[in-house]
């Protein structure tokens, strides 16, 4: 899992006309970018970064003007998992969660955590069936996890 890469953001666009572009942050702030230097497995390298409006505006010594910039759109911006900072006991990445099995308090398999969201009020993890079909948790309802996700059985019955 230590060289699983973890995106931090994805370029959206250009930004003026000397190849700086656009980022959708998926971390925290521009902070978690400035701890590093090399992205991509080396095929980025910062220069910049700064709060830009609905995200970021990063400087990358790779992109030298805006028609780069713009080839550029669309591309993660990542980092091996091992290049993240050290948890907590309790906290998670949430690249850790994606791929776990799921089951129930009561030993019920669930199926497979396929994403986490939040939309405001709390992480809520979203788990498939084998049949294809969706349900989702509240992180709130994981009393623990690891090699496998572990969910009340009570919310296990959607």
């Amino acid at each position: 899992m230590s060289a699983r890469p973890v995106t931090l953001a994805v370029i959206i666009g250009a930004h003026g006309v000397t190849g700086e572009v656009r980022l959708k942050l998926f971390a925290d702030d521009v902070t978690s970018l400035k701890a590093h230097k090399r992205f991509n497995d080396g095929a980025l390298t910062l220069k910049s970064v700064r709060d830009g409006p609905n995200g970021a505006i990063a400087r990358f010594a790779e992109i030298g003007d805006r028609n780069a910039a713009e080839k550029y759109r669309g591309t993660e911006i990542s980092v091996p998992r091992d290049a993240l900072p050290p948890l907590a006991p309790g906290e998670y990445y949430h690249v850790d969660l994606i791929g776990l099995p799921a089951v129930s308090t009561d030993g019920e398999a669930l199926g497979t955590v396929v994403a986490i969201d939040n939309f405001g009020a709390g992480d809520v993890i979203e788990i498939e069936r084998p049949t294809g079909k969706r349900f989702m948790v509240p992180m709130a309802a994981v009393p623990e996890w690891g090699e496998t996700l572990v969910v009340e059985a009570a919310f296990a019955d959607q």
